[in-house]
């Protein structure tokens, strides 16, 4: 299974589900990273990190370190 953070700008994917069972899985779900919906990534700042992702129609950021929680099917 791929990573949201492995995705490159200009990417889609369906998020399938978000990995551990602690504080940031939480957060990561409380942002909309829900199973099933549909994440573009938009952008990364200069350095690459964080991450833009747009997604239930809104933009936002989180770190790779963040996206690398996330699993994904690339669309």
């Amino acid at each position: 299974m791929k990573l949201l953070a492995d995705l490159s700008v200009g990417s889609r994917a369906r998020v399938h589900s978000i990995l551990g069972a602690d504080e940031l899985s939480v957060r990561l779900l409380e942002m909309g990273l829900t199973p099933g919906v549909e994440v573009a990534v938009v952008g990364t700042a200069p350095l690459g990190d964080p991450l833009e992702l747009e997604l239930r129609g809104y933009r936002l950021s989180v770190r790779r370190t963040e996206a690398a929680r996330v699993q994904i099917e690339p669309l």
